[in-house]
C-alpha cells in the first residue's frame, strides 16, 4: 500500500471520528441554542441536500481541477463549517452554513470527500487485489472511528458534571475540534503527490 492510499486512509478515519460525533451532538445542540424541534429537522435536511448537490457538482465539472486541489479544498470548508456552527446562534446564518458545508448529520459518509477520495484511490496503483483491500481498509477506518466518535459524543456532558463549562459551552467546543479536524485533514492532504499529466488519478 502506498504512501497516497496510507494517508487517504487517515483522512477518512479523522472524518470519520469527527462525523460520529456531530451526528450525534448536533440535534442536541441546536436544541440547546433554543431552536425548535422542526428548525433541528430544517438544518439537518439542508446538510444532506448541501452534500448531495455538491457531490453532484463534483461529479459534473471536478474533472476541470486536480483531485488534490479539491481534497485541500474540501478540507477548509470542513474547518470553515465547523466554526460556522460554533460561531452562529440564528436560524438564518446556520442554514446557509449547514447547507454549503461539509457536516455529515447520517451513520454514512456523504460528503464531498467521499468521490475524490474514492477516484484518487482508484488510482493509486496496484492490481485488482490490492485496491479491494485498500478500499477495505478505508471503509472500515471509516466505520470504526464513526463508532469511536459517538462514544466520544459524551464528553460534552462529562466536562459540564465535572468542570465550570455549561452544556452549551462545551457542545460548542466539539464542533472547533471539528475545525480543527479539518485544518489537520488540510494538512495531511497537502503531502498528496500531484499526478503527473500521463498519469489518471
Amino acid at each position: 500500500m502506498d504512501n497516497t492510499a496510507r494517508t487517504l486512509i487517515t483522512g477518512r478515519a479523522l472524518r470519520g471520528f469527527v462525523d460520529g460525533s456531530v451526528a450525534v451532538l448536533l440535534p442536541a445542540y441546536l436544541l440547546a441554542l433554543g431552536h425548535t424541534p422542526f428548525e433541528v429537522g430544517v438544518l439537518g435536511t439542508a446538510t444532506l441536500a448541501g452534500s448531495a448537490m455538491a457531490t453532484l457538482a463534483v461529479g459534473a465539472w471536478g474533472h476541470h481541477a486536480a483531485p488534490r486541489t479539491l481534497l485541500l479544498g474540501a478540507a477548509l470548508l470542513m474547518a470553515a463549517t465547523g466554526l460556522g456552527f460554533a460561531s452562529f446562534t440564528a436560524f438564518a446564518p446556520l442554514l446557509v452554513v449547514a447547507f454549503i458545508g461539509t457536516l455529515n448529520p447520517g451513520s454514512g459518509d456523504v460528503s464531498v470527500f467521499l468521490p475524490i477520495e474514492h477516484a484518487r484511490l482508484a488510482g493509486s496503483g496496484g492490481n485488482s487485489d490490492e485496491r479491494t483491500t485498500m478500499f477495505a481498509r478505508y471503509s472500515l477506518a471509516g466505520a470504526l472511528a464513526a463508532a469511536l466518535g459517538a462514544l466520544a459524543a459524551g464528553a460534552p456532558d462529562a466536562l459540564n458534571a465535572h468542570f465550570d463549562i455549561t452544556r452549551v459551552s462545551a457542545l460548542r467546543g466539539m464542533f472547533v475540534v471539528y475545525a480543527a479536524i479539518g485544518v489537520l485533514i488540510w494538512l495531511l492532504y497537502r503531502r498528496l503527490p500531484i499526478p503527473s499529466a500521463t498519469t489518471a488519478q
